[in-house]
């Protein structure tokens, strides 16, 4: 690794170059700011053909608040809530965000009234101009303290979302770095080496944070790139630097200080430093099949995975080296100043290169114990720990998926408190269809009465809103007309789909459906969230079937097998199973509100994004294990060390590596399901359980089991290591 080797010799200006690097990053993204995707970015389907027509109507939804008003205890006091109305209403319309001002509405019980205020500007914007609204409802709230005044909407809610993931993400790093030092202090016994792992990792985040809102120009961010890169950023950063860390201090307790430090450091770079760099490769090569998918969301977490590995890579390959050189130096120097000071006296001179006993490359104990089943009885260990994996895998069939909404957020969430009881109150506002039809301007009259047509029959059925009569709207140039129908659901609710199913299905072709040359389409919370899961599910065979084409190349061509790359796929797609299974059990069957007291509503169903991101990601992340395990059994084989030996040597050699590793990644991936967010506690859970099964089962009893029996076939076709086992048989 050339890279690497410049970094050795040249340690200090690798080292600045790194932290320019860095701080050019941050200083280059902060100026041009995250350029946040818009409306425009999450149109799929029949919703966003509707979206943009009645966007060139200029007829498209606008951003609405609704404050409440209602009694703290017992029943409403009428005066009291009209002089709140009036003073409500007169402050909205004072500011210069504020459209319109409608007048008030009283709940069915009339123990609430309701009075909707309209934002100026797209929906998508609203919410980064809804604080002078709340600002006037607190206001409000203050000078009428006997009632309860409150204000909710997606804008609110979207800044409630925001504020929750600021201080989730504080959480997150606040469970994460101590435990990442206690596991890596196990590891090295030295704070010093503790520091590295960390401050390149962190680094390595920072760099990807300024990157991800330079490239955001180009492709906008959705929102969840900075979970993201703190996610993947963590674990992989000190993955890297672990590797690379463990396989110089094993080379200098080899050497036993007869190799000066800047030729161990190269050393670690031909072999760990190779890894690194192929399984970042891995991860990157993964991660952009989510392109595939064709949706800005995957898109962004794309992007953001792989900005964050790259980072992690290039952060390896140069302040690593450096790093390590001038630490070693260090530590040379001091070794000298003794035996300059033993010398003088006469005593004994020390001895050099005496390092901590987990620098040795050997298993211990237990790892030698984990490892018998597979070298003694491999056939039977391979069944059995396949069979484990298929069983935990099989609960996956039955997965549910839904698109996690205002129904699965934190109801610590205030503006989501307020939104249950705006639903509760007035339950025709938990969702509308919006009903676009284009048609030429003189059949404009026969459009309005097929859809006032329409809207009574909706009325009398009970999957729709009787107490509200829909209205029919149309723009200036009269070729476009829109209605809303209410849906006294809940979004997720299977009356809430079957209300859509019957409008797209039987109410629109009998009604609008006739009039000739009309195109029409039906939008919403509800129509968005069931075509996003149609095109998933559309997209999802490519997505699938392009990763393990790719990880089955990259594999082969990697280790110059086809028998690596076919168990390289076979193991991640157990892994994978396995980790869907449980979190299937945990939070779909609702395991993970018993055990850990998750609210039920992150629990109910898996969210809509959550399996083709983790087989994605899971798919990256296990060749990291992979890569490196692989890589010592091939350097043992390649050296004329028999197939069997050389497995029981690799993974041996790297099972310290691979625990730590696991550790860290656990740790970083366990953390994020404590936080509020239902998908991110699914991600992290399920994260966090694959890493576990596969640096515990897969690496211990599967890897070694399928290539004990398959021995010398386990490289086939490599010419390469057929003629390093026979120079090692002669």
């Amino acid at each position: 690794m050339r890279v690497a080797a410049w970094s050795a010799r040249h340690p200090w200006r690798a080292i600045a170059g790194w932290l320019a690097f860095v701080v050019l990053c941050l200083g280059v993204g902060s100026a041009m700011g995250t350029h946040k995707a818009t409306a425009d970015d999450y149109r799929v389907g029949e919703a966003g053909r509707a979206e943009i027509m009645a966007a060139e109507g200029h007829l498209d939804r606008k951003p609405v608040e609704q404050v409440l008003i209602s009694a703290r205890n017992g029943p409403l006091d009428r005066a009291a809530a009209d002089e709140a109305v009036r003073d409500v209403t007169a402050r909205m319309r004072k500011l210069p965000e504020v459209a319109g001002v409608a007048a008030p509405v009283r709940s069915g019980d009339g123990g609430t009234l309701r009075i909707e205020v309209a934002m100026k500007g797209p929906e998508a914007e609203a919410k980064d101009h809804v604080a002078p609204l709340a600002a006037q409802t607190a206001a409000a709230q203050r000078a009428h303290p006997k009632l309860r005044v409150e204000e909710t909407g997606s804008p609110s809610i979207s800044v409630g979302l925001d504020t929750q993931r600021g201080a989730d993400l504080a959480l997150s790093e606040a469970i994460t770095l101590p435990v990442t030092l206690l596991t890596l202090l196990a590891a090295f016994g030295s704070a010093l080496m503790v520091t590295v792992p960390l401050l390149l990792a962190l680094t390595s985040i920072v760099a990807a944070f300024g990157l991800s809102m330079i490239v955001s120009h180009i492709q906008p961010d959705a929102g969840v790139g900075a979970n993201v890169i703190l996610l993947i950023g963590m674990a992989v950063g000190v993955d890297y630097t672990l590797f690379y860390l463990k396989r110089e201090r094993e080379e200098r307790a080899r050497s036993g200080g007869r190799i000066d430090t800047e030729a161990l450091v190269e050393l670690a770079a031909a072999t760990s430093g190779r890894a690194i760099v192929v399984s970042g490769l891995a991860v990157v090569v993964s991660t952009a099949t989510l392109y595939l998918a064709t949706d800005v969301v995957f898109s962004s977490l794309a992007t953001s995975t792989i900005i964050v590995v790259l980072a992690a890579v290039l952060s390896s390959m140069t302040a690593l080296p450096a790093l390590l050189v001038k630490i070693g130096q260090r530590a040379e120097r001091r070794a000298a100043r003794r035996e300059a000071r033993a010398a003088e006296r006469g005593g004994r001179l020390p001895r050099r290169g005496r390092w901590n006993p987990a620098d040795r490359a050997e298993p211990g104990r237990v790892w030698n114990a984990l490892l018998r089943p597979a070298g003694e009885r491999p056939a039977l260990t391979l069944c059995l720990s396949v069979l484990v994996m298929l069983g935990l895998a099989a609960p996956a069939l039955g997965m549910q998926l839904r698109v996690l909404n205002k129904d699965s957020h934190s109801r610590e969430i205030p503006a989501v408190k307020s939104y249950d009881r705006l639903t509760t109150a007035f339950p025709e506002l938990r969702a509308q269809h919006q009903i676009v039809v284009r048609a030429a301007a003189d059949q404009n009259g026969e459009v309005a009465s097929a859809l006032r047509k329409l809207g009574g029959r909706a009325q009398a059925d009970p999957l729709f809103a009787r107490n509200v009569t829909p209205t029919v709207r149309t723009s200036q140039d009269r070729r476009t007309s829109t209605m809303y129908l209410s849906v006294p659901h809940k979004l997720s609710s299977p009356e809430a789909i079957a209300s859509l199913d019957r409008l797209r299905r039987d109410y629109l072709p009998a009604t609008v459906g006739e009039v000739a040359g009309a195109r029409f389409a039906v939008s919403g919370d509800i129509p968005h969230d069931t075509d996003y899961l149609a095109h998933q599910e559309e997209q999802l065979p490519l997505v699938v079937g392009m990763l393990l084409l790719l990880t089955f190349l990259m594999t082969a061509l990697v280790f110059r097998s086809v028998v690596i790359g076919l168990i390289g796929v076979a193991l991640n797609l157990l892994s994978a199973g396995a980790a869907f299974g449980l979190v299937v059990i945990f939070f779909q069957h609702g395991l993970a509100s018993t055990l850990f007291g998750f609210d039920p509503a992150a629990t109910s169903a898996i969210g809509s994004r959550v399996p083709l991101f983790l087989f994605v990601i899971l798919f990256g992340l296990s060749m990291d294990y992979q890569v490196f395990v692989v890589s010592r059994i091939r350097e043992a084989a390649l050296r004329g060390v028999p197939t069997r030996e050389a497995v029981l040597h690799g993974i041996g050699a790297s099972a310290k590596v691979v625990t730590s590793a696991a550790v860290v990644m656990v740790t970083v991936f366990a953390s994020f399901m404590f936080l509020h967010l239902a998908e991110m506690k699914q991600i992290g859970f399920s994260l966090a359980v694959a890493v576990l099964l596969d640096a515990f089962v897969i690496r211990v009893m599967i890897l070694p089991s399928a290539m004990l029996l398959l021995g010398k076939t386990s490289w086939w076709p490599s010419r390469q290591m057929r003629r390093a086992q026979e120079r090692g048989q002669g």
